[in-house]
């Protein structure tokens, strides 16, 4: 009897290992019995009949894939690479694996033929300012398509826009031409308003005749102080009033003339 114990041991094990399945937290079981869909069960311990009902696992995680980079001729003919990532979930798994034969590769075949239809109908420009709303629009296409097969696309992210080398220098050509037009046009704002502030201070100084001595007064100082070799001898203005006043008279011997 008891050299018979092991052969009965080890058939009962391998029968309990196929009737007693566990699933974890983030997993279900679809179940098929005798080819028919009974249904999806889990998480913990289920019990499956052996030789009468098989079990389907599905991840019920959040799965990250990688699009690889595709070839894209946007609307204004410009040949690009466009790679992505994409998130989805599995939210029916009966239907993930009643209604398509491999949800996964399902998705990624669909994502990469839908990035491209998207950004081939995108021009260069919109492609590179307006990521968040091409994201969206690709998200939202997948979700409607891949719905029956009970998955949801979470989010879809575009990576990398590969340029020919040539658009890349064209491009830096222009950014630079832009840079170069902003700076000239700040110049030009710079030299404008301070001629209006020279335009003003004069004005000032017209009306204000002591605010220019003023002025001269402080000039001569701040020549004091960088150069003390310098030797300055200020010299009143009011002694040139004559001669400003008389630089300005008509002179009488060309009036009788």
């Amino acid at each position: 009897m008891f050299q018979l114990l092991p052969f009965l041991i080890a058939p009962t094990l391998v029968l309990l290992f196929m009737i007693f399945k566990v699933l974890k937290e983030f997993e279900r079981g679809v179940i098929f019995r005798l080819g028919r869909l009974v249904g999806a069960r889990g998480p913990g311990l289920i019990i499956l009949i052996p030789g009468i009902e098989r079990m389907e696992r599905v991840d019920l995680r959040t799965v990250t894939m990688d699009i690889p980079s595709q070839d894209v001729i946007t609307r204004d003919n410009v040949s690009v690479k466009v790679n992505a990532v994409l998130y989805f979930r599995v939210v029916d798994p009966t239907k993930a694996v009643v209604e398509v034969e491999n949800f996964l590769m399902a998705t990624e075949q669909l994502a990469q033929t839908t990035m491209r239809s998207v950004c081939g109908q995108a021009e260069l420009d919109q492609l590179l300012a307006e990521r968040d709303e091409i994201n969206e629009k690709i998200q939202q296409i997948l979700d409607e398509q891949t719905d029956p097969w009970g998955v949801k696309v979470v989010a879809v992210e575009l990576k990398h826009i590969d340029l020919p080398p040539d658009m890349q220098r064209a491009m830096a050509r222009e950014a630079e031409a832009e840079r170069d037009r902003r700076a000239k046009v700040i110049n030009a704002e710079g030299e404008f308003q301070a001629a209006q502030k020279l335009a003003e201070a004069s004005a000032i100084i017209s009306e204000h005749p002591a605010a220019l001595q003023l002025r001269y007064y402080e000039t001569l100082t701040e020549m004091a102080q960088e150069n003390e070799s310098i030797t300055v001898f200020p010299v009143p203005s009011e002694l040139f009033e004559p001669f400003v006043a008389g630089a300005g008279k008509p002179d009488p011997d060309k009036q009788g003339d």
